[in-house]
This record gives C-alpha cells, sequence and structure tokens, in this order.
C-alpha cells in the first residue's frame, strides 16, 4: 500500500484493490481565509483526480473544494458516501455531477476484491458540520486508518476493523476561539494555550488508544495570507493563536510517547507499507525546503503572502453586493423565524437575544420569542459584529451553515458575558428545516442519563452530558473536577455544575455518601 499526501487532510491510497482519493482541497477555503499549509498547487492533480474512488469525509470547505473536484475529478468516479442524517453532502456532490454514489452504512464493511473499506460516521450537533467521519483501509498487504478529524466515541467499534499499521489524524484543529473574542490580551494569551493544551490531549488520548506504530499527524494547520489574519498563523505573533504545526507536534509527541514513530506528513510525502515495514519519502520538496518551512516559518508564510494576493482578490470579487438594512433583516427574517419556531431547545438553551451588527444593520435574534428584529438597545450576553458582504453572500447562496462560510472564515468579531453557550454556534450550523429538526430530536434523546458508573471515590452518569461519550473510558477526576478528555468539558461534581459551558449539568455522587444513606436508611 501507498499513501500520498495531498495537503491537509487530503491523501491518494494506492491499494490492491484501486486507488481513493481522500479530501482533495487546493483552492483557499471560508471566504479566502485558509489556505493550505505548505503550498499543495505543483502535485500531479490530473493523476490524483483519476481514482477509482473519491471520499469526502464532511463538508467543511477545508476538506470539500468544488472546484478542485470540478477541474480533476472525473464524473465516474465511485463516490464513498458517509452515512449522515441529512443529504447535505449528497446533494453538494449530485450538484458537481457525481452520481456513482455508495451509500455506505455505519460500521459496515466494504468488500472490493481484496480491498476492504469502512467508513465510520459521527453524527452529533458538534461533530463537524453536522457530521464527520473517518476512513479504514485493507487490502491484505496493510491496514490504515484515516480518522481525520472526526474524534470517535466507540473506538472498540473503530478498532474491530482490524490494528492499524499507519495512523493518519488531526492534531491542529479548527476553531476561531480566542482569536476572535472581545477579551484583554492577555487573557487571549491565557485562553489559547488552554486550547491548545486541550488539542494536544486529545490527540494523544487518540494515539495511545488506536496504538498504531507509526503516526502522521495531518488536518492542519492552515496558513493565513489575507492582511487582517496574518497574524493568526501558528501560535500568533502575540502567541495568542491555536494553531500547533506538524514539527511542533511530533516534537512534543516523543517526549511524551516515544514508543510511537512520527512523522512529517504534508503534500508530496509518500509513506510505502510492504510486510509490515514502513518507508517515508519526499516527492514534492527537498529536505532543505520542508526545514524552513518550519524553522523559518513566518519567512515562508511572507513570501506565500506576497504571492497569493491575486486568489484573495478574486474571492472578495465574487462575494454577492451587499443588500440595504432593511433588505437584509427581512430577508434574514422570513429564513431564521421559522427555523426558531421549531427549535424549541434552541431557544431555551440560548435562553436570551443575541445581538448582530452587520455592516449598518444592526438586529437581534430573540431566541425566547422566536423572533428576528431590529436591536431595541436591551442588555444582551451574546454579541457578533460581521462585514455585510459575508452575510449577503450567504443570504445569496442560503447557506445553511455559517460555522463552515463566516465564522471558520475568522472575518468576525464575537464576545459574551459568562460561558460558551453551545446552542447559538449549533443553530448557526442548522439553518435548514431538515437540520433544526434532527438536531431537536438529537438534544431530545441525550436526557437519557439512567446508566451510573463509578470513578474513583464518586458515582457519576455513564454518558458524558456533552456528547454521550462513554465516562468509564474517557472520563479523569482530579480533587472534585471531572474532566471528559474527548473535548476537555469539565464538571464540578460537587454540584453538577458544568464548568465549561451554561447548561449540561452531570449527576453525580460520592461513594462514601451513598454507603453513608445506605447504612442509616430504615429497613422497610
Amino acid at each position: 500500500m501507498r499513501i500520498t499526501g495531498l495537503g491537509h487532510a487530503g491523501m491518494f491510497i494506492e491499494t490492491t484493490g484501486g486507488t481513493i482519493l481522500c479530501d482533495p482541497v487546493v483552492k483557499p477555503s471560508f471566504y479566502g481565509s485558509w489556505f493550505v499549509f505548505p503550498d499543495n498547487r505543483a502535485l500531479d492533480w490530473e493523476r490524483y483526480g483519476n481514482a477509482d474512488f473519491l471520499y469526502i469525509s464532511h463538508r467543511h470547505r477545508d476538506h470539500f473544494d468544488p472546484w478542485l473536484l470540478e477541474t480533476y475529478v472525473r464524473k465516474d468516479i465511485e463516490v464513498l458516501l458517509p452515512e449522515y442524517p441529512t443529504d447535505d453532502l449528497e446533494q453538494d456532490l449530485r450538484k458537481l455531477g457525481y452520481d456513482n454514489i455508495t451509500y455506505t452504512r455505519a460500521g459496515e464493511i466494504i468488500q472490493r476484491g481484496d480491498l476492504k473499506l469502512m467508513i465510520t460516521p459521527l453524527r452529533a450537533p458538534s461533530d463537524g458540520p453536522i457530521g464527520d467521519s473517518s476512513l479504514s483501509v485493507d487490502d491484505g498487504t496493510a491496514s490504515i486508518l484515516n480518522q481525520n478529524d472526526s474524534h470517535p466515541l466507540d473506538l472498540e467499534k473503530l478498532l474491530a476493523f482490524g490494528k492499524p499499521e499507519a495512523y493518519f489524524t488531526q492534531f491542529s484543529g479548527a476553531i476561531w476561539w480566542p482569536m476572535v473574542y472581545d477579551l484583554p490580551q492577555d487573557a487571549k494569551v491565557n485562553f489559547a494555550h488552554l486550547k491548545r493544551e486541550a488539542q494536544h490531549k486529545r490527540a494523544m488520548f487518540y494515539i495511545e488508544k488506536v496504538d498504531a506504530p507509526h503516526v502522521y499527524p495531518m488536518a492542519g494547520p492552515p496558513m493565513f495570507l489575507r492582511d487582517d489574519l496574518f497574524r493568526y498563523n501558528g501560535l500568533g505573533e502575540h502567541n495568542d493563536s491555536i494553531f500547533t504545526d506538524q514539527a511542533q507536534f511530533l516534537a512534543r509527541m516523543k517526549e511524551e510517547a516515544p514508543q510511537y514513530a512520527g512523522h512529517v506528513f504534508i503534500p508530496g510525502t509518500v509513506v510505502t507499507i510492504a510486510n509490515g515495514e514502513q518507508t517515508v519519502e519526499q516527492t514534492l520538496y527537498t529536505e532543505a525546503e520542508i526545514d524552513r518551512m518550519f524553522t523559518d516559518k513566518w519567512g515562508y508564510l511572507e513570501e506565500q503572502r506576497a504571492s497569493r494576493q491575486d486568489e484573495i482578490r478574486a474571492e472578495e470579487a465574487s462575494r454577492a453586493p451587499v443588500l440595504p438594512p432593511d433588505e437584509m433583516l427581512a430577508e434574514l427574517k422570513a429564513w431564521w423565524e421559522p427555523l426558531l419556531r421549531r427549535g424549541r431547545i434552541f431557544r431555551e438553551g440560548v435562553g436570551g437575544p443575541v445581538r448582530m451588527t452587520i455592516g449598518e444593520l444592526d438586529l437581534c435574534v430573540d431566541f425566547p420569542k422566536a423572533k428576528v428584529r431590529e436591536y431595541a438597545g436591551e442588555e444582551t450576553s451574546y454579541w457578533f459584529t460581521i462585514p455585510a458582504d459575508l452575510v449577503s453572500t450567504n443570504i445569496a447562496e442560503h447557506e445553511i451553515d455559517w460555522s463552515n462560510s463566516i465564522f471558520l472564515s475568522l472575518q468576525f468579531q464575537a464576545g459574551r458575558v459568562g460561558k460558551f453557550n453551545e446552542f447559538i454556534y449549533t443553530f448557526f450550523k442548522c439553518l435548514s428545516r431538515d437540520r433544526i429538526e434532527y438536531v431537536e430530536n438529537w438534544y431530545a434523546e441525550q436526557s437519557d442519563v439512567t446508566e451510573d458508573i463509578q470513578l474513583e471515590d464518586w458515582v457519576v452518569q455513564r454518558r458524558c452530558p456533552h456528547l454521550r461519550a462513554d465516562l468509564s473510558k474517557t472520563g479523569k477526576i482530579e480533587g472534585d473536577v471531572l474532566t471528559c478528555s474527548l473535548h476537555d468539558w469539565k464538571w464540578d461534581l460537587k454540584t453538577g455544575k458544568c464548568l465549561s459551558t451554561l447548561g449540561h449539568p452531570i449527576r453525580a455522587s460520592q461513594v462514601e455518601d451513598d454507603l453513608h444513606k445506605a447504612a442509616t436508611t430504615p429497613a422497610a
């Protein structure tokens, strides 16, 4: 088996049963904000576009590039479609002319001669754009796991496919916190450090659980080449950003888990697995060029910024004309109010008005009343400032996922009083009837927390209140604080209060208290 890195999460897998093109991206994404690091334009895209199978892990635009697919990937390719609750990804692909679609099933093996494939989808509201997935591949000569951006809860089921010899996984997550927030600079620096630590711990959790001998960190970081975002590359010019690079991650992994061999996996990296042995070579860049990308990163980024401004200008020119404030308000009102009326759990979860300043329009999304109206000067705990051309474009394109467009662009500002509120950002990922109804039902089903487990001296509900992870496997207690290692959410066990966001309380009691109650309760 041979695996070629195509940049970011992209890879080309050559097997005894055919070739698989995974998540190919070359154009900047999220309104011209994210560029593939390092530059992958010189790859042989004609060759990779002639693959036997196409696998798009999820809809995020740093994994799904319509331009590249239309330009290079043949229309009769067999598409391996993850099993998602809504058909948004399928419709995106069909619009591009891809109709040879294989509908995979969660955890089921697809057999093509000696080639075995399995796609493991995730379906929670916070999994990518309501859906994320991983790809397991075994052709009889080697077995690999492309976990991509996904954070699977049931690793036993995933690894039942077979023990991977090579493990490809996200290590530098995609998020806008805390860079866009209205915070003092020292707070941004502190929160950025905490976010990087949480991302690192999650990546290491999976590396140790998967236990593959060779690890290939991928799916990040991006290059920010817009002038207004350039400072957020890597750890940031002021140490207030969250994007650890491959060299930094591998150096730390070597210290913490030297039993695993870590490798830089960038455009042109070729991994060959034969007879249980792995060789790694680079076919696009020289060793000196690679070394400079990481040791003189800002110099490399400056060169990229200088040479790619035409792409940024072209993206900006493609945006829709800015709507007048009254038209924009009318459009958003007609679009969002029917969804708000269907979203009872969203309305209760947000619990108050959210202010949005969009160019000259100052509006309020009144979640409790399911109304979109002009801002009336009331106190709000959450507020956004967003360029009017981005919102106008999302309206023109009826973009149902503003996380997969405006928010990941980092071209906005946000503020809040108090904790993060998951329901706000989830609502902005659910701007269609299908999505709002699915997520409402999903949240309703999470109320089943009847099963308990014991962790150290505490009895807690088995399922994490965030995404129902099995806390017997992901929970860790330090003092009176429980941490779920998948997303680093924390709870005060004495009160059950979530320390990471509003809502999401946990049921917990100390074992000694339970024993004391049992001993002092009179027999019936």
